[in-house]
């Protein structure tokens, strides 16, 4: 899933699930909603880094989208 790559899918408030750069190796995921868009460019392979309401740093790798 590459939505997390793209600045237009990600608003503040969505819940999302990022990795933070401690846990980029072991893949942990850390879920939480978007306070915070830190990435200004468009789009990002690696995801895009959002602040979550937590204070936690970190690229989006999951989008949970409302029904």
């Amino acid at each position: 899933m590459d939505s997390g790559q793209n600045r237009q899918n990600i608003s503040i408030g969505l819940e999302v699930d990022i990795v933070q750069k401690q846990h980029q190796v072991s893949g942990k995921l850390t879920n939480g909603f978007v306070k915070r868009i830190l990435t200004n460019s468009k789009q990002h392979p690696h995801g895009i880094k959002v602040m979550i309401e937590t204070g936690e740093v970190g690229r989006v790798k999951h989008i949970y989208l409302e029904d």
